[in-house]
């Protein structure tokens, strides 16, 4: 399969892993879309590179969706963990600030 099917088809896993991964999903359509792409890609490249799957068989192969919604899908849940810890600590940093400057004045 050639670069640009994996794009639109990573394009088609994106959406459909973030359909299947639960949760509030806090990313756009955009960053989803580009998510996917790398995820189908690198999807790809570690089923040939690790199991030996062939993932070239062609655009509609089973194996290749697979492949590419794995690949999505992971990528996906690393993104979450990411910002939802990023988001945490943003949260705990600006209200610990806010109670130690209050108590600081009294």
């Amino acid at each position: 399969m050639s670069i640009i099917a994996w794009i639109v088809l990573g394009l088609g896993a994106g959406l459909l892993a973030n359909m299947l991964i639960p949760g509030r999903r806090s990313q756009g359509l955009v960053i989803t879309c580009v998510i996917g792409i790398a995820g189908a890609l690198l999807g790809g490249w570690l089923a040939t590179k690790l199991f030996h799957v062939v993932t070239r068989h062609g655009f509609f192969n089973l194996s290749t969706w697979l492949t590419a919604v794995a690949g999505a899908a992971i990528l996906l849940l690393a993104y979450h963990l990411v910002t939802s810890r990023t988001a945490v600590t943003r949260r705990r940093g600006s209200h610990n600030g806010r109670r130690s400057r209050r108590w600081a004045h009294r």
